[in-house]
C-alpha cells in the first residue's frame, strides 16, 4: 500500500479520534450539590388531653429510624395561668434522642380548659448524636443558672431543661444557646426564677443536644419590641440555604414575672423547619418595660 493511500485510511479515523477528545473537553460536568447537613427533617407534633386539671404531661415522639436533634412546646388555652416545668429530651451521654417530653403546671388556679403540645424536630441518624446535662446547686434561692456544654468536637442541635422541686413555682426566662451568625452553638444556658415565693428547695437542669460538626450550623436571633405591654412574640428565620435543628429563647427586663407560653417550631411531618416562634405572656402584672429574644439553631438544608 502506498503512503498516499495508508494516509487516507488513517485520515477519518484520526480526526475522529481528535473530535472526541475535543468533545470531552468541552463537556461541562454539573457540580454535586452540597449534602444536606441534616438529611430527612422534619417537626412532629403529640398534644396532650384538654380539661380544667392542673398539671399536663405529653411525648412528641420521631418516626422509626430518625433522632431527635431539636424541641419545642406550645401551651394551649391558657394566656400565662401555665408554665413549663419538664422540657426533657431522652437520650444520654452515649445514646443519641428520640423523642421529647413536656410537662406544664397551672402557675396560677386556672377554670378553663387547656392542654400542651410538644413538638420533635426529627432527622435521619446524624453522627454522634447524644444528649448530655448539667444540673445547678438545690437550695431556696430564688434564681438557678446552669449551663450543659457539649462535648469537645461537637456542636449544639437542640435544647432542653427541667425544674426539680417545684411544681408552678418557678419559670425559665433564659434558654440561651451560645453561638451566633458565623459561629456554631456549643452549650445552652438555663436561668429560672421563682414565679412565686418558695420555700422549699429546688434546681434546674439543662440538656444539650449535641453531634458531631454539621455543615453550616450558626445561630440566628431577633428581638421583639421592648415595652409594658402584657404579651410579646418573636420568630427567628433560619438564613436562606439553611434548616432549623433547634432553638432557644431569652426575656429581657422581666425577672420571674412572665412565662414562655408559645416556643414553636414551623414545619410539619412532611416539611423541614426554617424558623422558632417564642411567645411570652406576663404571668403577674408587670409595669416596666420588657422583650422576648427568639433564637434559631440552623445547618445547611
Amino acid at each position: 500500500m502506498s503512503a498516499q493511500a495508508a494516509a487516507r485510511r488513517l485520515r477519518p479515523r484520526a480526526f475522529t479520534l481528535i473530535l472526541g477528545v475535543a468533545v470531552a473537553a468541552g463537556v461541562v460536568v454539573p457540580a454535586a450539590p452540597a449534602s444536606a447537613a441534616v438529611p430527612g427533617l422534619v417537626r412532629i407534633a403529640a398534644t396532650s388531653a384538654s380539661n380544667s386539671n392542673d398539671f399536663r404531661s405529653v411525648t412528641a415522639t420521631c418516626p422509626v429510624g430518625k433522632v431527635l436533634t431539636g424541641t419545642g412546646y406550645e401551651l394551649n388555652g391558657v394566656t400565662g395561668e401555665g408554665v413549663v416545668d419538664d422540657f426533657r429530651p431522652n437520650g444520654g451521654p452515649a445514646t443519641a434522642p428520640t423523642a421529647v417530653t413536656v410537662g406544664a403546671y397551672e402557675a396560677e388556679a386556672f377554670a378553663g380548659n387547656w392542654s400542651v403540645t410538644a413538638f420533635a424536630i426529627c432527622a435521619n441518624p446524624v453522627a454522634g448524636l447524644v444528649r448530655v446535662s448539667a444540673a445547678s446547686v438545690s437550695n431556696s434561692n430564688d434564681f438557678r443558672s446552669v449551663t450543659a456544654t457539649c462535648p469537645v468536637g461537637k456542636v449544639l442541635t437542640g435544647t432542653g431543661y427541667e425544674l426539680n422541686g417545684v411544681t408552678g413555682e418557678g419559670v425559665v426566662d433564659d434558654f440561651r444557646p451560645n453561638g451566633g451568625v458565623a459561629a456554631a452553638p456549643t452549650s445552652v444556658l438555663v436561668g429560672a426564677y421563682e414565679a412565686e415565693a418558695f420555700a422549699g428547695n429546688w434546681s434546674a437542669t439543662a440538656y444539650a443536644i449535641c453531634a458531631n460538626s454539621l455543615a453550616g450550623l450558626v445561630r440566628n436571633s431577633a428581638v421583639s419590641a421592648s415595652n409594658s405591654n402584657d404579651f410579646r412574640s418573636v420568630t427567628a428565620t433560619c438564613p436562606v440555604g439553611k434548616v432549623l435543628t433547634g432553638a432557644g429563647y431569652e426575656l429581657n427586663g422581666v425577672t420571674g414575672e412572665a412565662a414562655v407560653d408559645d416556643f414553636r417550631p414551623n414545619g410539619g411531618p412532611a416539611a423541614a423547619p426554617t424558623s422558632a416562634t417564642s411567645g411570652a405572656y406576663e404571668e403577674d402584672a408587670f409595669a416596666g418595660n420588657w422583650s422576648n429574644t427568639a433564637y434559631a439553631i440552623c445547618a445547611t438544608a
